[in-house]
């Protein structure tokens, strides 16, 4: 079993016409998910890789009855393809545009929480569900389908410990990059909270990275936690103040430091990885 994605999941793509809309839409279907249609103004009635195109997402619904949403959509317009969505009932949207203005996720984010939509991203890798399909830009063939949970705030980590985990037989059953912009959809509690109720997780492992007090957050979440987490905080030699890659990683002050969020993960009983490396020996003690 796998959280938010699998065979029934119907998904369209906004900006399917684009070079990078087109390409992870074929990644896509490759990885058996279950692409229905797309989106891009203008170009209604064309197809790709098979796949309707409509000029907008309420006629894709209409004629799809999707309910997943991936966006490849520029930063000026992601926004409100984001608030488009939501509003026309897509439950799941996962976006992977980078650069998006703070005032516009903001604004965005006030729909997708009217309309109970569930937002991954911006700025993120998307989700994988093995054995079952991807939506995003995670390359699928690093991953084998198995029993731990995987939340990362970076794709490149998603992708370094993702094929540690493989290369030691351990598999995984949903893996999600949840974005690095200061303004995201949802938070490492939030699909804590879902593998905890998923049967088919046994444990997670959950990589973070200086900047804000999402992990920590995490921490009190863990200690009522029945599954074990093991854990990784990349950033432990940023200098305060510097933004590290992603633009939420700025530390503040005290606040975000990578020695406050492993201090805070080790008194909620979480092992935490010194490097990448150590995290599947953890997790094979866990299990």
């Amino acid at each position: 079993m796998s959280i938010l994605l699998d065979s029934t999941t119907r998904v369209i793509v906004q900006g399917i016409t684009g070079r990078e809309g087109q390409y992870h839409t074929r990644n896509m279907i490759a990885a058996g998910t279950n692409i229905v249609g797309g989106t891009t103004p203008g170009k209604g009635g064309q197809t790709v890789e098979g796949a309707p195109v409509f000029d907008t997402v309420s006629q894709a619904k209409a004629a799809t009855d999707a309910n997943a949403s991936c966006i490849f959509v520029p930063p000026a317009g992601a926004a409100d393809a984001i608030a488009e969505a939501a509003t026309n009932g897509i439950e799941l949207i996962v976006c992977i545009t980078e650069g998006i203005p703070v005032i516009d996720m903001t604004r965005a984010m006030l729909v997708v929480r009217e309309h109970g939509a569930r937002l991954i991203g911006p700025n993120c890798p998307g989700m994988c569900a093995p054995g079952k399909g991807k939506i995003g830009i995670i390359p699928y063939q690093i991953f084998t389908p198995g029993p731990v949970g995987f939340i990362s705030r970076s794709g490149t980590l998603t992708y370094e410990v993702v094929s540690l985990l493989t290369e030691a037989g351990i598999g995984q059953s949903t893996c999600i990059g949840i974005g690095g912009d200061p303004i995201i959809g949802s938070t490492f509690v939030d699909y804590l909270k879902l593998f905890e109720n998923d049967p088919d997780t046994q444990a997670v492992v959950m990589c973070g990275e200086i900047g804000g007090s999402d992990e920590e957050d995490a921490a009190e979440y863990i200690k009522t936690m029945s599954k074990p987490v093991v854990a990784f905080v990349s950033g432990r030699t940023a200098p305060p103040g510097k933004r590290m890659g992603h633009a939420g990683a700025i530390i503040s002050g005290n606040t975000g430091t990578a020695q406050g969020k492993v201090a805070a993960l080790q008194a909620a009983n979480v092992p935490v990885a010194d490097t990448i490396f150590d995290i599947p020996g953890l997790v094979k003690k866990v299990l």
